[in-house]
């Protein structure tokens, strides 16, 4: 897998890559304190792992991406298309959330649940393409595709 990472970027994906950068700090860092309980609330009762484990895991996977979205430059495609796959791997939280009725995060109704569900591909977008991560991901697909 090949990466352009001397690829310039513009400066909108530059602010949106330091932004969603800050934002994981800043949420992995709720994982760990302020927020536990909430995000104790998102995870899907299937899951095999004890739940806080879970939310101490992906807090910390949190604060690596948000650090990695700030300082790792020379590997910004490869770090935008982890934080996208996170994206991916939290969704059924927040899927969980709405189907299971849970309040969490000031989403105490079905309707505001249900809207939260469409940012997550905001979410996983925004990685991708504030890191200039598309032609690695397309890349890859390719490869898989052969």
């Amino acid at each position: 897998m090949t990466t352009t990472s001397t690829q310039s970027r513009t400066i909108p994906q530059l602010v949106l890559r330091i932004l969603l950068g800050l934002f994981l700090l800043l949420a992995g860092v709720g994982h760990l304190t302020w927020h536990r309980t909430e995000f104790l609330a998102q995870v899907p009762p299937w899951v095999p792992l004890d739940p806080d484990f879970v939310v101490l895991a992906s807090g910390v996977v949190e604060i690596l991406l948000g650090l990695s979205l700030l300082f790792l430059k020379s590997k910004q495609e490869l770090v935008g298309i982890a934080a996208a796959a996170f994206f991916v791997a939290i969704y059924p939280g927040n899927i969980s959330q709405y189907v299971n009725g849970i309040s969490a995060f000031g989403l105490d109704t079905d309707r505001a649940r249900l809207i939260r569900l469409f940012f997550q591909p905001v979410l996983i977008y925004w990685a991708i393409w504030s890191c200039g991560s598309w032609p690695t991901f397309r890349a890859f697909f390719q490869k898989k595709g052969n």
